[in-house]
Parts: C-alpha cells; sequence; structure tokens
C-alpha cells in the first residue's frame, strides 16, 4: 500500500532527509545527525513536520456534552475560547484508545488533534458515539501542521508573522487564530513553541521563511528523544488499549469531578483495585548499554515489570527509559537492586522521576 505523503515532502528532500515509513506515511527521520537535531531544540529552535496527524473539527449544540463523555478529562475546564486540554480517550474497560489535545474555539466548537497511527480507529470509535447527538465530525485533512520548538521559537514565528504581542503573552495551552493560522502553545518536546495548524500552501511558506531564519527542519528520530527526555508518553508504546490512564502515570488527566460525570471508561476504571495499578517511572541505566522499549525489568532476578519507552539521552548522554512495573513489588521490597534484560544480561538501572529533561535544564541525579 502506497505511503501518505505531507505537502511539505520536496522541501524534506531538498533538505536531504531521510526518509522512512512511520504510520502509513513518508516521514523525515533526520537530516544528517539527529543528536545535532535533538540539540539544536534544546538550544534555539527547529521546525517538525507532524502533518500527518489528523485534525478534527467538532461543531453543534451537543458538541460539550459529547466531548465530557468521549473523554476522561473534562472540557467543562475550558472556561474560554481558545484554551486547550490534555486527554485519553478510554474504551469501555478503561484502556486508552488514543491521547489527544482538544482545543476549545467557540462555546459550540471544539478541535481534536489525533495521532497518525489511530486516526481512522477513532474517527469510527468518535462517530458511533456521537449517535443521536446534534454534532457534526469534520476531519480537516486538508491542513498541515508545523511544530516550531525551542526556546527561541516562541520569538522567532511571532516576529515573522507579525501580531508580537498577542503571540508572546498567549499563555500555555491557549490557542490563538490568525486569519487562516491556527497557533496553539502546545507541543511535544519539553521545550516552548507553538504547533500552527495551517493550509498547505501557507505551510510551504512558513517553512521557508524559518529557513531563511535559520530554523533547520528536525526529523521525528530527535523528536522521540527530545519527548522521552520530556517524560511525555508515546501511543503504541506507553500507552494502548490493554492499559489505563492510572497504569501510564496520567492518573491526573483523570477528571472524577463532577460524579455524575458518566464518561466512557469511568465505570471500569472506579471497579479497579488502587493497588493493581502499575507504577509508571523512569530509569536511568547504570550499566553500558541501550535500554529499549519491551525490556524485562527485575528486582532480586524477579522480573517486576517492562520499559515502554527507551534510547540513549543526548542530554544527559545516558539511556534512559520509561517503565510499568508492578505496584506491589516496588511498595514492599527495595527499588534500589532494579536491573534489566538486555540480549540475556542482567544491566543495572535506577529509578528516576519523571520528567528527566524540563525546559531545557537536567532535574535527576545523574
Amino acid at each position: 500500500m502506497p505511503l501518505t505523503k505531507t505537502p511539505l515532502r520536496a522541501r524534506h528532500l531538498q533538505a536531504g532527509a531521510h526518509m522512512a515509513p512511520f504510520a502509513g506515511w513518508d516521514m523525515p527521520i533526520h537530516y544528517g545527525s539527529q543528536i545535532e537535531e535533538h540539540r539544536q531544540v534544546r538550544s534555539t529552535a527547529g521546525v517538525f513536520d507532524v502533518s500527518h496527524m489528523v485534525v478534527v473539527d467538532l461543531q453543534g449544540r451537543d458538541s460539550k456534552t459529547f466531548l465530557q463523555k468521549l473523554l476522561a478529562n473534562d472540557v467543562d475546564k475550558l472556561h474560554e475560547d481558545g484554551k486547550a486540554l490534555y486527554s485519553c480517550m478510554l474504551n469501555d474497560l478503561g484502556g486508552v484508545i488514543d491521547d489527544l489535545i482538544v482545543y476549545r474555539q467557540a462555546t459550540d466548537r471544539y478541535r481534536l488533534v489525533l495521532n497518525a497511527d489511530t486516526a481512522a480507529s477513532d474517527l469510527e470509535w468518535t462517530t458511533a458515539q456521537s449517535k443521536n447527538l446534534a454534532i457534526t465530525i469534520q476531519p480537516r485533512t486538508e491542513l498541515a501542521i508545523l511544530a516550531i520548538q525551542g526556546p527561541a521559537a516562541r520569538q522567532i514565528v511571532a516576529k515573522l508573522v507579525g501580531h508580537e504581542s498577542a503571540l508572546m503573552n498567549l499563555d500555555r495551552f491557549r490557542s490563538l487564530e490568525i486569519d487562516e493560522l491556527f497557533f496553539g502553545r502546545t507541543g511535544y518536546t519539553g521545550e516552548d513553541g507553538f504547533e500552527v495548524i495551517l493550509p498547505a500552501d501557507h505551510a510551504l511558506q512558513l517553512w521557508d521563511q524559518l529557513a531563511e531564519k535559520e530554523v533547520p527542519p528536525i526529523g521525528l528520530g530527535a523528536r522521540d528523544t527530545l519527548r522521552l527526555e520530556a517524560g511525555l508518553c508515546l501511543y503504541g508504546q506507553d500507552l494502548d488499549t490493554q492499559h489505563s490512564p492510572l497504569d501510564t502515570g496520567l492518573e491526573w488527566t483523570v477528571a472524577w469531578q463532577p460524579e455524575n460525570r458518566n464518561f466512557i471508561g469511568r465505570a471500569a476504571l472506579t471497579k479497579k483495585n488502587p493497588q493493581s495499578h502499575a507504577v509508571f517511572t523512569g530509569l536511568l541505566l547504570e550499566d553500558k548499554g541501550v535500554l529499549r522499549s519491551g525490556m524485562t525489568v527485575l528486582q532480586n532476578d524477579q522480573p517486576i515489570g517492562i520499559t515502554t519507552s527507551g534510547g540513549f539521552s543526548p542530554t544527559l548522554q545516558r539511556s534512559i527509559a520509561f517503565a510499568r512495573l508492578d505496584a506491589l513489588a516496588t511498595e514492599n521490597k527495595s527499588t534500589n537492586s532494579l536491573t534489566v534484560d538486555i540480549r540475556g544480561k542482567q544491566k543495572r538501572v535506577r529509578r528516576v522521576p519523571l520528567p528527566f529533561v524540563k525546559n531545557g535544564k537536567i532535574t535527576v541525579k545523574i
């Protein structure tokens, strides 16, 4: 089956990108050095083409009621137009169908940004749940998404597009629409910046303008190491339909109040024994090697969990990982003797809180 191409594919090829399949799309993984791209975002700014993600607009008088049922977090927290909310969308058993950001654009109008790999099933599920409600669900496949991230990203973008005061004063998890450009002060790197949703021709223009300002393109490889350092989950590795947000360190995204909000999955989450929830934590490798997803975590030679994401951290210069561990094992025994099975050898690891890096600063003891 042919891969889907973003409107910026020609630009990626011109920049010498290494292209590879990702979630059915032909996407740039890196443009030379993944580590240098990672450092560029941590130090200044870089631009990602994330047009493989799917924008879905919801409109109608039942939009809010529908989203309060569909999402584990509560869109009633979006008291004003322009505010954004991160949430998981759950199945009836409390497993995560997808994690997403929802923006309130008006009283009865919302915008969702879905993961590429789950977008088709998300839309099928969402449509099924919206029957008999006054709501329209419109995928905006004609739109592109650019993520400009880094400590200098906002200032660079504000100067490029004008409206400097409005964009520089835009709070985190807020959005602003200027003509046909939708700016969200959100991101997936642990750095400041914008995610910009815009028509394809505008995306090409902004991409070229950023290149003129020496804001280089960054591939999905660096995006993964950046989000790993920032403690941000990846659907399909850290999140899936077999685990709830409570098993993935996302308790804060489940809004239990008001008690009468019967969101999908609530009953299943309520019935679970709190002690049965896994402990989601960071791991720092103390020995040589590289942590990857799917590795067994042991305590006193006994398996107690598995790594969900892992890799080399350019900022820490160490290998790091997320792990889902058995709650009772971590509670009743010392966690200072943890190891991970790497190719049949037990390598020492240390539990650390997430994130590893926040706003470019290392937050864990190395």
